[in-house]
């Protein structure tokens, strides 16, 4: 519950900075744009966190079939998680006035390093909140000698959300070595330790939802955490390339950084086969919506988009533009956000309904187009956007303020406005129906006639079973505008456009490669739903169908 109003919170100040865009001067002197922006940078780290904590909390005892450990433990994490928010949300105001609350050489009220602007009492707080989540959690799991491979992935990753934090707890007069340790954190700690809690939920997710085998899940969940660490730990450097480390990283760090996608596809793939491995009617849709929504903006935007922007080569020009929230969004909302959500939706039946099918779906659905459908177009219009900035700023030299820039995203900045309100409704959709899903389902079999018996047909046509050549056939056309859009990033190296400003060659990639990408994004993501669903059919057609199987409450 503290997940849901967070994340609605979260989202209702990302459509107010879209507004700010619009119109600098709306809040100003009240809500300034940057006391905004970092609430809602902290506020999506908070609330996904506050997500991550639940989802470990309700699978690990059915993980390891025992109890959880230390109940009165987590009730104590909760009200800190709570304060330490406020406090997070408090204290940035004070940026307004310049004051950090320096003491003994510490900032401890708030400390305005980007995405962990939380002061030392918020750092001190957060740490002894991740200990607690770490006793309770290896408390919970059996002996070390009986771990699988997903009580391996969720003991590393909250281990590792303890020790990793350590590295933005003290302050750097030096602001290169400062920069250097910041990246530690927001690298290792959200990409990387966070990939393998990722990783490890979808595992068991698809475990529960599908009643696969742990074993053969948990092949797929070992092969993508060595690979996201593997990758991870030099691909760091891609964030070094501009804060005074040595120039050999400009190499290396391009070069591990192009490994970065790997586990994506790893994940991507292997959701694929388990979730056609037996063939099993959807029971939850809303969950699994979510689930592959989370693993395929995975791909899209930490994998591809990642991609595009993690050379030195591309970096140079998409970094500090609008280019790099366009992956920022896809790849945190992306990826854990519609995670988390889906466990949720996994969840929150089984706790108040005790059947994880058994409630009205269409709210559900409903919700997850609206913010899938948002968080793509966000992205698109950032991408453009950024397209632009670009140009105007980096080939031209104007200012990001200036009176050229400005009118030039005019229709981005529109653009932004639009998606940002579909995403916010959508945001409310979700919370209503996860906050009123007991009540629904009570209220439905009261008053809901029995539903008509259409006569059910083979999936034919866009409904028809996906092959595995089909969903590699997706995967390659989102990796080919992928391509594309690198093309037009390294195209702004090029003298036609460096030296004599012609911005025809980018500004034709980029039409091509982004619509392209996100359009086939969506596109893919309906069409394996499509023939998920499809499935519901093809069990009423069986001479002895299990209504068990199909789904409860009806409208599965």
């Amino acid at each position: 519950m503290l997940m849901l109003i967070l994340f609605f919170v979260q989202v209702g100040l990302g459509l107010l900075l879209a507004l700010q865009h619009n119109d600098p001067t709306l809040l100003a002197g009240t809500l300034n744009f940057n006391v905004v922006r970092s609430t809602h940078l902290n506020l999506g780290l908070i609330w996904i966190l506050s997500g991550f904590i639940g989802s470990i909390l309700y699978v690990g005892p059915l993980l390891s079939k025992r109890e959880l450990a230390s109940p009165w433990l987590i009730k104590f994490l909760f009200y800190a998680v709570v304060a330490v928010t406020l406090w997070n949300v408090g204290t940035q105001s004070l940026a307004m006035q310049g004051s950090a609350g320096w003491w003994a050489g510490q900032p401890w009220l708030q400390e305005g390093l980007e995405y962990i602007e939380g002061g030392r009492v918020f750092d001190v707080i957060v740490l002894i909140g991740f200990a607690i989540l770490c006793y309770v959690v290896l408390r919970t799991f059996p002996k070390v000698r009986e771990w699988n491979e997903i009580h391996w992935g969720l003991g590393l990753g909250v281990v590792a959300l303890t020790v990793v934090w350590l590295f933005g707890m003290f302050y750097v007069p030096r602001v290169d070595l400062q920069e250097y340790f910041r990246w530690f954190v927001v690298h290792y700690w959200v990409e990387g330790v966070w990939e393998v809690i990722h990783i490890s939920l979808v595992g068991i997710l698809i475990v529960l939802l599908f009643k696969v085998s742990v074993k053969e899940v948990g092949y797929a969940v070992f092969w993508g955490i060595l690979l996201v660490w593997l990758s991870g730990l030099l691909g760091n450097a891609h964030h070094y390339f501009w804060v005074g480390t040595p120039e050999f990283w400009q190499f290396w760090g391009s070069l591990f950084s192009a490994l970065e996608p790997l586990p994506m596809i790893f994940c991507f793939w292997h959701i694929y086969l388990d979730a056609h491995a037996n063939r099993k009617p959807l029971e939850n849709a809303p969950a699994f919506y979510f689930i592959l929504g989370s693993v395929v903006l995975e791909q899209v935007g930490a994998g591809i988009l990642g991609f595009t922007m993690t050379f030195a080569l591309t970096n140079v020009w998409s970094h500090g533009t609008w280019v790099t929230p366009a992956h920022g969004h896809l790849a945190l909302f992306g990826t854990f956000g519609l995670l988390v959500l889906g466990a949720a939706y996994y969840a929150v039946p089984m706790l108040r309904r005790g059947k994880p099918g058994d409630f009205d779906q269409r709210l559900g659905r409903l919700g997850f187009w609206l913010v899938f459908s948002g968080i793509i177009g966000l992205a698109l219009a950032f991408a453009l956007g950024g397209t632009v900035q670009v140009y105007i700023s980096r080939i031209l030299g104007f200012e990001w303020l200036s009176g050229d820039l400005m009118p030039s995203m005019n229709l981005y900045k529109v653009l932004v406005v639009s998606f940002g309100f579909v995403l916010t409704v959508g945001a409310g959709v979700i919370v209503y129906d996860l906050c009123t899903l007991g009540r629904q389902t009570e209220r439905t079999k009261a008053t809901e006639p029995a539903p008509a018996q259409i006569p059910a047909r083979p999936a034919t046509g866009w409904s028809r079973p996906l092959t595995g050549f089909e969903a590699g056939t997706w995967l390659m056309g989102m990796w080919i505008f992928g391509f594309i859009v690198t093309f037009n990033l390294l195209s702004y190296n090029l003298d036609i456009v460096r030296v004599h400003g012609d911005p025809t060659l980018p500004y034709v990639l980029a039409g091509i490669g982004y619509p392209g990408l996100f359009l086939t994004t969506l596109l893919f993501v309906w069409r394996f739903l499509a023939s998920m669903e499809a499935r519901v059919a093809e069990a009423a057609l069986s001479p002895a169908p299990n209504p068990a199987a199909v789904g409860g409450g009806g409208r599965a």
